[in-house]
Order: structure tokens, then C-alpha cells, then sequence
């Protein structure tokens, strides 16, 4: 079981180590004079303790720009936010404010505080949106696996679906106005589970997937789709072990009949993540799409 663990984590996180080590595609450390850093701020609370994320800004800025929330993977359970410094200081970069955020983590702390964490994280820039220059109507998520289902109920949850939390600034919106998702999984409901995904959301929900279906239901995106809701763009991979690709499909198809605009990518024989130009490419493709939706 301890063997079998460690594989389901080296999983959770190759996409992570990817993005990091992928150097042609991220920001060198030289061109940071370009944007300004922020550190360990605290955007709310969780379970008794201080949240905390980083922000990126193209430095002097003096106007407000829309703002980018970017969420690491790591299954529920691990994985931090500097594991998203490169494409926080990318998305400066480009002209956006960026923050990457912590937020609780399995299996100390169980499904919805994960949801709630990045919800309290977008109530806060919104709160502080004339300190930091951010136009708090157009405010996009970016996330890969894990980060990226939350990404993804960020841009579907309404305030009447709960799972706001108490965490501060309970009078602001937590919706998002854009969304980018690279490998997240949008319905955690199934008749069945390999091993792997059944360790993951047996550490999300406290206790066996097949024995929650309510709560893998109440914690999937797709649930939730309607008109309205933030315009996507979603990326996965035909080949991947994690997220079958037949919720690439499922999405498309919600999205469709809810009018909600943006695009479903398949990349053909990738798995749970890429690297090196298919990498270039889709996060050059995030940047475009996230123009288009947040800088009207």
C-alpha cells in the first residue's frame, strides 16, 4: 500500500515538475526586473490557520489590468504555491496581475475546504482590487490537474451553490470571469475507479468514491455548468491515466448546451501533461484566450 502511494503522488505531480523544469517556456530569472513580487500574503483563513499566496505585477503599474489566480495540482494533498511562481510571473508578464495561492490540503483537510480556499483567494483580490491595481470584473483562473478542477468550479459555482466558506470578505463575488484547465477533471462520478484515482479521492472525501457519490458529485464542474458561466479553455490528454478522455467530451458537451463560450483541446497520445513545444504552444494559447475574455 506504501509502494502504491508513492506511485499515486509521482503521478499527481509530473505535471508540476514539467512545467517547472520545461526552462524554454518560462520566465528566466533575469527578466524578473520587468514585473514586481509579493510575497506570503495572507489572503484569509482555513481550519484555524492563515491562507496565503504570491502576486506578480508588471512593475509601476498605475492602472487597474485583470487579474490571473493560478492553482497548483497535486491531487488534493500536496503541492504548494511556488510550484506556480513560473506562470504567476508569466502571466505578469503578459500584462496581468498573478497570484498563485496555497489552500488546504487532504487528507488533514477534506473536500469542500479545498474549494473554499481559492473561492476566499478571488474574494480577496476582488476586496483589495484599487490597492492593486485589478479591474475586479475581469478576473481569470489557471490551473493544471487538481488546480485545475478548481480553477474550473471557480468559473461554474455560483454563490447559491455554496461552498463560499468563512474565510473573509463573505459580501464579494468569488466567480471568475475566465477559465484555463490543463488536465482537470470536470466529473468525479463514475461506475468505477482505478486504483490510483480511488487512493486520490479517498484522501479528497474521507472514505471510498464509490461509497461518497453525493460528494463526488456536489465536487464536479460539470454539475454545474449554465448560461452564463466563465467562457473555458480546456486542454487533455488522450492518453492519460488519470482523467479519462471521455471527460473531455462530457464538458464539450455541457458547455455547448449551456452556450458558454471557449474551446475543448484533445491532445492526441498525451497523458497526464506535456512538455517542451506542445507545452509552449497551449500555455501560449492561454495567454491568447485570456486576452480575449479579460482585456475587452
Amino acid at each position: 500500500m506504501r509502494c502504491r502511494h508513492r506511485v499515486c503522488k509521482a503521478v499527481c505531480r509530473w505535471f508540476v515538475v514539467v512545467l517547472i523544469c520545461s526552462t524554454p517556456v518560462v520566465a528566466h530569472a533575469g527578466d524578473d526586473a520587468e514585473i514586481e513580487l509579493k510575497t506570503d500574503i495572507a489572503y484569509g483563513t482555513g481550519g484555524g490557520e492563515d491562507l496565503k499566496l504570491d502576486l506578480a505585477m508588471p512593475k509601476e503599474l498605475d492602472h487597474p489590468v485583470p487579474a490571473i489566480v493560478a492553482i497548483h495540482g497535486g491531487g488534493w494533498s500536496q503541492g504548494e504555491r511556488s510550484d506556480m511562481h513560473e506562470v504567476m510571473k508569466r502571466a505578469a508578464k503578459h500584462g496581468f496581475v498573478a497570484a498563485t495561492v496555497s489552500y488546504r490540503l487532504a487528507p488533514e483537510h477534506r473536500f469542500p475546504a479545498q474549494v473554499e480556499d481559492v473561492k476566499c483567494a478571488v474574494r480577496y483580490l476582488r476586496a483589495h482590487a484599487d490597492e492593486l491595481h485589478i479591474d475586479p470584473e475581469q478576473i481569470g483562473a489557471f490551473g493544471i490537474s487538481a488546480g485545475a478542477h478548481l480553477a474550473m468550479m471557480l468559473g461554474t459555482l455560483d454563490s447559491s451553490d455554496g461552498m463560499e466558506g468563512e474565510g473573509g470578505n463573505p459580501d464579494v463575488s468569488s466567480k471568475v470571469q475566465a477559465v484555463v484547465s490543463f488536465v482537470g477533471p470536470v466529473n468525479l462520478v463514475r461506475t468505477s475507479y482505478s486504483d490510483t484515482q480511488e487512493q486520490i479521492l479517498e484522501a479528497f472525501f474521507g472514505g471510498k468514491p464509490l461509497n461518497k457519490i453525493a460528494d463526488c458529485r456536489r465536487a464536479s464542474p460539470i454539475v454545474y455548468v449554465n448560461e452564463g458561466d466563465a467562457p473555458m479553455l480546456l486542454f487533455f490528454g488522450t492518453k492519460d491515466p488519470l482523467i479519462d478522455a471521455d471527460q473531455a467530451y462530457q464538458i464539450a458537451e455541457a458547455l455547448t448546451d449551456a452556450k458558454v463560450p471557449g474551446r475543448v483541446e484533445m491532445l492526441l497520445g498525451a497523458g497526464h501533461g506535456w512538455k517542451g513545444p506542445e507545452l509552449e504552444r497551449t500555455l501560449e494559447s492561454s495567454w491568447k484566450f485570456f486576452d480575449k475574455q479579460l482585456k475587452p
